[in-house]
């Protein structure tokens, strides 16, 4: 058994797919994981793969082109989940996306197929919810900054719609839990960026500062509640605890 190893950047996956074709090994004879690797067994050979552009470039076309542009957002939103086998799951999907083109998508029943739509559907998920719940806070000089922590890596994802909501504004969005950020220059594309520790520590810290308009958000979410109607069950349900961590109304 060959067990063939990345990060879990995009890149670093589609290389690692790309090299896995290219040593013709057998799809029964491996599996593929992100770094790092909890448990290593002793009959497995592991095969750690450098990231490679062209090489993911490459894997990237082949999917648009020979299989289709809906089944490349799959695997894409895919890779952006959580989920320790996601890696695995990529893998053994396009090799049935090769074999049957198109079609792919509509072979739910295919377990890895499956797993793809299911994985796809929470990243889609969490990124529609995050576009409802972040929320920014004003720092000087007029930069705008936003916390979350997503389970799924979302996080350029949801910069998507607010660069299309506030193109001529500055503003940043960080992800605590990965320790990335979304810096978007006034009238200028968005870029992604890994923070180091101490920028992240600096970072953390413009949650605590507050202004006219935060204060005037807490007073009016407070004053138009209605006490009879408090139900923290329901609220719970639509807006799980777990989120609430980075709003405003809840600090």
């Amino acid at each position: 058994m060959y067990c063939f190893t990345c990060k879990e950047d995009f890149e670093s996956m589609m290389t690692c797919i790309y090299r896995v074709w290219e040593a013709k090994k057998g799809s029964q004879n491996v599996r593929l994981e992100i770094e790092p690797v909890e448990q290593m067994d002793l009959l497995t050979e592991y095969v750690h793969v450098e990231v490679d552009p062209e090489l993911a470039h490459k894997v990237v076309r082949s999917i648009r082109t020979k299989i289709s542009a809906k089944a490349y957002y799959q695997v894409y939103l895919a890779a952006m989940s959580n989920d320790p086998g996601r890696l695995d799951d990529i893998y053994r999907f396009l090799r049935i996306g090769f074999a049957v083109g198109g079609k792919v998508t509509e072979c739910l029943r295919e377990e890895s197929v499956m797993q793809i739509f299911e994985l796809s559907r929470q990243v889609s998920n969490e990124r529609h919810f995050f576009r409802e719940i972040l929320r920014f806070t004003r720092i000087d000089p007029g930069i705008y900054v936003a916390h979350m922590e997503p389970k799924g890596n979302v996080v350029a994802l949801v910069a998507e719609h607010f660069a299309d909501r506030m193109p001529s504004e500055d503003w940043m969005i960080i992800d605590d839990r990965r320790g990335l950020g979304v810096i978007h220059p006034k009238n200028e594309p968005f870029y992604v960026t890994k923070f180091r520790e101490e920028e992240m520590e600096r970072l953390c810290q413009t949650e605590q500062q507050e202004d006219l308009y935060t204060q005037m958000w807490k007073e009016f979410f407070y004053t138009i509640a209605v006490e009879k109607r408090k139900n923290p069950v329901c609220q719970r349900n639509m807006f799980p605890l777990r989120y609430r961590k980075h709003v405003t109304e809840f600090l």
